[in-house]
């Protein structure tokens, strides 16, 4: 006999995604009662706890951990199949990841026009390093992630979307950055381990024997960057992000090598896209090249050799 059903996998995704039954009942629009009733109904069911309380919220247990991977890839395929039998537009949810550059530079405009072609499509979109993304993707806790250079993924599709030029940012008067050395044992400003423009940059440093003198660790381009103005560091951003945050006469910028400064987007997913997924694929495919390319503008001037 099946002990799984739709409904109970959607209460019990609703309970791990917000963390406790007061939250989830409210987006469900069910009462808490119900709510508590349907998840130990589950754990009876399957014989084993599916969360435990970490002070007020309620976090998943191993064994609910495997579960939610397997839910996410069920709802997933009920909403393909329901969307399939209706042979209408795409509709429902969206689960959408991407490195916080791209949320704030390159998505605004694409996610405006995706929403008024596909109104009934609602996007859930949720940032991150590319590490983390990748892992998201490949649980089924997201449909599609745009990630960057350089990444692994075995199992999952990708496309190239989008050109980005990354460079070096220091305070304001500092003197001219031609290679790694020039930076001393300058302090890193960076997202947590994982981001694929955090290793480029401590790989630029381990290549010419430079240790910085340590790494920070920030949650927000607007932070890094208003540290960097400070004199707390270096960072290294795509100047995409810059023009978007209207933070170049914030900073210094200097050109990074050719194998550094240059870098793609890709958007991964994992199977067969889901018809919310296709629409978002078809849309970016039809982007002029002029949409994909790094952002036009004033390039940090570099030396004809740039050595490590």
């Amino acid at each position: 006999m099946r002990m799984l059903d739709l409904d109970s996998l959607e209460i019990f995704r609703t309970v791990a995604r917000e963390g406790g039954v007061i939250r989830a009942a409210a987006r469900l629009n069910r009462v808490q009662s119900n709510v508590t009733t349907r998840i130990k109904q589950l754990e009876e069911r399957l014989g084993v706890a599916l969360f435990r309380r970490q002070g007020r919220s309620l976090v998943l247990s191993a064994e609910g951990d495997s579960l939610l991977v397997h839910a996410e890839q069920l709802l997933r395929l009920a909403d393909e199949a329901e969307s399939a039998l209706r042979d209408g537009p795409a509709r429902g949810p969206f689960r959408l990841g991407s490195l916080e550059s791209t949320a704030g530079s390159r998505l605004p405009a694409i996610l405006a026009r995706y929403h008024r072609l596909h109104p009934a499509v609602v996007i859930e979109l949720g940032t991150g390093n590319t590490a983390a993304l990748l892992q998201k993707v490949i649980d089924y806790r997201l449909e599609a992630a745009f990630v960057s250079e350089p990444f692994t993924a075995p199992g999952l599709a990708s496309i190239p979307v989008f050109e980005e030029e990354l460079v070096l940012i220091t305070a304001r008067g500092h003197l001219p950055v031609q290679r790694a050395a020039d930076l001393g044992r300058s302090t890193i400003l960076a997202f947590s381990q994982g981001c694929s423009y955090r290793k480029r940059l401590e790989d630029w440093f381990g290549q010419a024997n430079v240790l910085p003198e340590r790494v920070l660790e920030f949650a927000s381009y607007p932070a890094i960057i208003a540290c960097v103005a400070a004199g707390t560091g270096c960072a290294i951003v795509p100047r995409s992000v810059l023009l978007t945050l209207r933070a170049s006469v914030d900073v210094a910028e200097h050109a990074l090598p050719e194998r550094v400064r240059r870098n793609r987007t890709h958007l991964v997913w994992r199977g067969e896209p889901s018809p919310a997924l296709q629409r978002l694929i078809t849309l970016l495919d039809a982007l002029p090249p002029a949409s994909r390319a790094a952002v036009p503008g004033r390039r940090a001037k570099s030396p004809e050799t740039m050595p490590a």
